[in-house]
């Protein structure tokens, strides 16, 4: 796989089973990025589907795939939570055999949010549970520095979400 094999693209409401079916994976594969439940996935409806998939051609949030043949193999998106803070990535996933510099999913990915994200702001913030370092080192090498805020991760098992900023050039 090389990462011109694989297309990105924003998600609407009519990809709600891939959509559905990509955030199920990402829930197994590593529960405590996401802060939802693969039970709460399990029992959300068609319409809440349609819903996240739409985030893709909404206003003021955003939802990117990475598509490498018709396998969905990667997700990153983005939305305003308050005028003061800026824009914010949330929804990190990359399938494990896409994952590494190699690959280049991830940061295709996150250029598309970054070029999302300039239209909302000067900077780019997230937030990474404090036991994913791999995600960590991740942002790091791009340019993401931690302010040293947190707050607590509201599912179990707990731990903190540490916040990381970029400025957007």
């Amino acid at each position: 796989m090389q990462a011109s094999d694989v297309t990105i693209r924003t998600t609407t409401a009519d990809d709600w089973q891939a959509v559905r079916a990509l955030r199920l994976e990402m829930l197994r594969d590593f529960p405590i990025a996401y802060g939802e439940t693969l039970e709460h996935a399990l029992d959300a409806g068609e319409a809440n589907w349609r819903l996240r998939g739409a985030r893709g051609e909404t206003e003021g949030q955003t939802s990117f795939v990475a598509i490498e043949g018709s396998r969905w193999v990667g997700h990153m998106g983005g939305y305003i939570p308050d005028a003061t803070s800026g824009p914010m990535l949330v929804g990190v996933y990359v399938a494990p055999d896409h994952r590494g510099d190699a690959a280049g999913v991830a940061r295709r990915l996150l250029d598309a949010v970054e070029d999302w994200a300039r239209d909302y702001g000067t900077t780019l913030r997230l937030e990474v549970h404090e036991q994913n370092p791999r995600a960590i080192r991740f942002y790091e090498k791009l340019g993401y520095t931690l302010t040293g805020r947190s707050r607590e991760y509201e599912l179990a098992p707990g731990g903190l979400e540490l916040e990381m900023i970029k400025p957007l050039r």
